[in-house]
Protein backbone atom coordinates (compact mmCIF):
# COMPACT_ATOMS: atom_id res chain seq x y z
CA UNK A 1 0.00 0.00 0.00
CA UNK A 2 1.19 3.44 -1.03
CA UNK A 3 0.90 5.84 1.61
CA UNK A 4 3.07 8.40 -0.22
CA UNK A 5 3.76 11.40 2.29
CA UNK A 6 0.63 11.69 4.19
CA UNK A 7 0.91 11.07 7.59
CA UNK A 8 0.29 7.62 9.31
CA UNK A 9 -1.86 8.54 11.59
CA UNK A 10 -3.91 11.34 12.39
CA UNK A 11 -1.79 14.76 14.43
CA UNK A 12 -2.64 17.80 15.49
CA UNK A 13 -2.75 19.46 12.04
CA UNK A 14 -5.88 17.15 11.17
CA UNK A 15 -8.12 18.00 14.02
CA UNK A 16 -9.67 21.31 14.96
CA UNK A 17 -9.33 22.20 18.94
CA UNK A 18 -12.62 21.01 20.46
CA UNK A 19 -14.53 21.64 24.20
CA UNK A 20 -15.04 17.56 24.02
CA UNK A 21 -11.05 17.20 23.68
CA UNK A 22 -10.22 19.77 26.17
CA UNK A 23 -12.32 18.20 28.77
CA UNK A 24 -10.87 14.91 28.13
CA UNK A 25 -7.40 16.29 28.71
CA UNK A 26 -8.23 17.59 31.58
CA UNK A 27 -10.18 14.92 32.82
CA UNK A 28 -6.99 12.90 32.72
CA UNK A 29 -4.75 15.40 34.10
CA UNK A 30 -7.04 15.85 37.41
CA UNK A 31 -6.33 12.43 37.98
CA UNK A 32 -2.59 13.11 38.45
CA UNK A 33 -3.73 15.39 40.33
CA UNK A 34 -5.86 13.65 42.46
CA UNK A 35 -2.84 10.88 42.97
CA UNK A 36 -0.45 13.27 43.85
CA UNK A 37 -3.18 14.76 46.14
CA UNK A 38 -3.32 10.95 48.23
CA UNK A 39 0.44 11.17 48.58
CA UNK A 40 -0.36 14.19 50.25
CA UNK A 41 -2.55 12.83 52.60
CA UNK A 42 -0.97 9.85 53.43
CA UNK A 43 2.32 12.54 54.42
CA UNK A 44 -0.53 13.93 56.08
CA UNK A 45 -1.31 11.04 57.82
CA UNK A 46 2.38 9.52 58.72
CA UNK A 47 3.29 13.57 60.09
CA UNK A 48 0.44 12.77 62.76
CA UNK A 49 1.39 9.32 63.77
CA UNK A 50 4.97 10.62 64.04
CA UNK A 51 4.09 12.93 66.90
CA UNK A 52 3.85 16.66 67.29
CA UNK A 53 7.19 18.22 65.55
CA UNK A 54 6.17 16.61 62.10
CA UNK A 55 2.93 17.31 62.19
CA UNK A 56 3.32 21.05 63.47
CA UNK A 57 5.63 20.62 60.19
CA UNK A 58 3.46 19.42 57.59
CA UNK A 59 0.59 21.44 59.04
CA UNK A 60 2.73 24.89 58.57
CA UNK A 61 3.28 23.67 55.09
CA UNK A 62 -0.23 23.23 54.54
CA UNK A 63 -1.47 26.39 56.07
CA UNK A 64 1.06 28.61 53.78
CA UNK A 65 -0.18 30.12 50.08
CA UNK A 66 1.76 27.67 48.50
CA UNK A 67 -0.14 24.67 50.66
CA UNK A 68 -3.79 26.41 50.13
CA UNK A 69 -3.24 26.75 46.71
CA UNK A 70 -2.30 23.19 46.20
CA UNK A 71 -5.00 21.89 48.58
CA UNK A 72 -7.76 24.36 46.57
CA UNK A 73 -6.49 22.79 43.27
CA UNK A 74 -6.53 19.30 44.57
CA UNK A 75 -10.19 19.95 45.91
CA UNK A 76 -11.19 21.43 42.27
CA UNK A 77 -9.49 18.00 40.84
CA UNK A 78 -11.32 16.03 43.14
CA UNK A 79 -14.93 17.36 42.29
CA UNK A 80 -14.08 18.24 38.77
CA UNK A 81 -13.01 14.57 38.10
CA UNK A 82 -16.55 13.02 40.08
CA UNK A 83 -18.24 15.16 37.78
CA UNK A 84 -16.59 14.13 34.52
CA UNK A 85 -16.63 10.53 35.56
CA UNK A 86 -20.58 10.74 36.55
CA UNK A 87 -20.66 11.91 32.38
CA UNK A 88 -18.49 9.04 31.50
CA UNK A 89 -21.14 6.73 33.05
CA UNK A 90 -23.88 8.03 31.70
CA UNK A 91 -21.84 7.91 28.24
CA UNK A 92 -21.49 3.85 29.25
CA UNK A 93 -25.32 3.54 29.27
CA UNK A 94 -25.45 4.91 25.57
CA UNK A 95 -26.99 8.56 26.66
CA UNK A 96 -25.81 11.75 26.46
CA UNK A 97 -23.54 11.08 23.17
CA UNK A 98 -25.31 13.91 20.75
CA UNK A 99 -22.77 16.45 20.10
CA UNK A 100 -25.02 19.11 21.76
CA UNK A 101 -25.74 16.80 24.92
CA UNK A 102 -21.91 16.31 25.20
CA UNK A 103 -20.92 19.79 24.79
CA UNK A 104 -23.67 20.82 28.04
CA UNK A 105 -22.83 18.44 30.18
CA UNK A 106 -18.85 19.44 29.48
CA UNK A 107 -20.26 22.86 30.57
CA UNK A 108 -22.14 21.66 33.46
CA UNK A 109 -19.11 19.43 35.00
CA UNK A 110 -16.89 22.05 34.41
CA UNK A 111 -19.22 24.79 36.20
CA UNK A 112 -20.41 22.05 39.07
CA UNK A 113 -16.06 21.77 39.55
CA UNK A 114 -15.86 25.92 39.80
CA UNK A 115 -18.67 26.54 41.68
CA UNK A 116 -18.83 23.44 44.54
CA UNK A 117 -14.61 24.07 44.90
CA UNK A 118 -15.63 27.81 46.00
CA UNK A 119 -18.54 26.61 47.95
CA UNK A 120 -16.74 24.02 50.06
CA UNK A 121 -13.67 26.40 50.67
CA UNK A 122 -16.19 29.52 51.77
CA UNK A 123 -18.02 26.63 54.25
CA UNK A 124 -14.52 25.66 55.63
CA UNK A 125 -13.33 29.31 56.23
CA UNK A 126 -16.74 30.20 57.69
CA UNK A 127 -16.58 27.34 59.86
CA UNK A 128 -12.97 28.09 61.04
CA UNK A 129 -14.13 31.77 61.78
CA UNK A 130 -11.87 33.20 59.32
CA UNK A 131 -14.77 35.60 57.87
CA UNK A 132 -15.06 37.27 60.91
Amino acid sequence: MDTGNRPLSPHMQVYRWQWTMALSIIHRATGVALAVGALMMVCWLVSVAQGGDAYTALNGFLSSWIGRLMLFGWTWSLLYHLANGIRHLAWDTGSGLELDAARNTGYAAAGFSVLGTIALWAAAYSMTGAFS
